[in-house]
């Protein structure tokens, strides 16, 4: 395995969409073309599956030098307020789009630091949200708390306006690690946290933990995994560690690369950590996720209907995904659109009922086409075509970059099939690279990517 991973341990995507960010095409999008596929995806598809809804909620009151996602630093609580009151007026603008009310199947609280608002506050935000929709059939409400500032009352707030799954961040329990990463909690705060959630009724809880974090080393993460297991939270990411401190805003400051676990050092931590999990009946999902048999996503993993998507692996599938607030990425099925990142312009496009989106890309067929193989790889490990395909010589061209996977005995390729082995499960992301025809075509002149190993 040590020699595959010196292989193959590149820079590469994380595939929550492909095309991936990079390698969108700025100059085919514009709002109006967003708005018209908005419309499109949700006429097809709302009274069948419903809709999702990501909701980013950016406010911290400590930067974690582990972090790559968007954030605002700060302790001024009278943010609250305002955010919250232009996240429903950008709801209201994509509501006038459609001709009946939104059923909102899936619904997720992320971040930054979600319970950084008040229960009180989350209360008028979903609400609000429901002016304007309905909840769908089997719906799935889930949102991420900070094991230091969810309280009972936050718990039970969600519970009660339909939430049933929550994940929290772990990371690491070691504490030279966490105070690397400036990430100081307790096992003592994570169990309170998830036993009340348990005892509030939530039917999902989740942890997150990270491996080849700075100056983390392999007992740390049998450690952090031995006392996972004394929890048993429903569901985990175990994810690597993203080093990109060449991002703007992403505070992987204060430890250089020598401070990291080099990359066979990681790939151990995961395949132990994996090991010590499957002793008490955690089932791999996709890439970096573990679940009990009891979980969604185990039972979606296991009926064929995983996704993956902006908000990462979920339950089941929605055509349409809308994202609100400042930096959000939505998903309509034929087009992508993320949002302005900074909060003041943000609030002066929604307050001038502009729908806040700055860059998009609209899939071509060729980018659909692509998208299925990436996404049934990501899912199910394994992706097909029909061999009378329109798209025959792009096939003959992502099969001939997977010829040397398959000599290492990283996937199986017959007549109309690649197949990952248990062998390649760990190498999902190159294999999906072969796939990513954009990123062979024009390689990019800067690293953009963190190392897939």
């Amino acid at each position: 395995m040590g020699n595959l991973v010196r292989k193959y341990n590149i820079p590469g995507p994380r595939y929550t969409s492909y095309p991936t960010v990079p390698y969108w095409n700025i100059d085919t999008f514009s709002g109006k073309a967003w708005k018209a596929t908005i419309k499109r995806s949700f006429d097809e598809s709302n009274a069948t599956e419903g809709i999702s809804l990501y909701i980013h909620l950016p406010f911290c009151e400590q930067m974690c030098t582990f972090c790559g996602c968007h954030k605002r630093i700060t302790k001024r609580h009278e943010v609250e307020k305002p955010y919250i009151s232009t996240l429903l007026k950008e709801w209201s603008l994509y509501c006038e789009l459609f001709d009946t009310k939104p059923k909102i199947k899936e619904l997720h609280l992320g971040g930054g630091t979600p319970t950084f608002f008040s229960p009180d506050h989350l209360k008028v935000l979903i609400n609000g949200i429901f002016r304007f929709a309905e909840k769908a059939e089997n719906y799935e409400f889930s949102f991420e708390g900070h094991p230091n500032n969810t309280t009972k009352t936050h718990l039970q707030m969600l519970f009660d306006l339909g939430f049933r799954r929550v994940s929290f961040g772990v990371q690491d329990y070691n504490d030279t690690v966490q105070k690397a990463i400036h990430r100081i909690q307790s096992f003592e705060k994570v169990r309170d946290v998830t036993e009340w959630s348990r005892e509030i009724g939530f039917t999902s809880v989740g942890h997150d933990l990270i491996f080849g974090l700075p100056h983390q080393t392999l007992e740390h993460v049998k450690d952090t995994i031995l006392k996972t297991k004394l929890l048993m939270p429903d569901r985990l990411a175990f994810y690597s560690y993203a080093h990109v401190p060449w991002l703007k805003g992403n505070g992987q400051r204060g430890y250089n690369d020598k401070d990291l676990p080099t990359a066979e050092e990681k790939r151990n931590q995961y395949e132990s950590g994996k090991a010590l999990l499957a002793e008490v009946g955690y089932h791999e999902i996709g890439m970096d996720h573990f679940a009990l048999e009891s979980d969604s996503l185990y039972i979606a993993m296991v009926s064929g209907k995983l996704h993956r998507n902006f908000m990462g692996y979920t339950a089941s599938k929605t055509q349409l995904m809308i994202g609100l607030g400042v930096s959000s990425i939505g998903d309509s099925w034929y087009s992508f659109a993320q949002n302005v990142k900074s909060l003041e312009e943000y609030e002066h496009l929604v307050g001038n009922n502009i729908i806040p989106i700055y860059r998009g890309h609209i899939l071509t067929d060729e980018d659909q086409f692509i998208r299925r193989h990436i996404l049934n790889l990501m899912c199910r490990f394994e992706s097909s075509w029909d061999q009378e395909s329109e798209n025959s010589e792009l096939l003959e061209q992502i099969l001939t970059r997977l010829r040397e996977m398959e000599k290492d005995e990283l996937v199986e390729i017959s007549v109309n099939k690649v197949r990952v082995t248990e062998k390649g499960r760990p190498f999902i992301r190159n294999i999906c690279m072969a796939f990513d025809v954009l990123l062979h075509r024009k390689a990019p002149e800067t690293r953009l990517f963190s190392m897939t190993i």
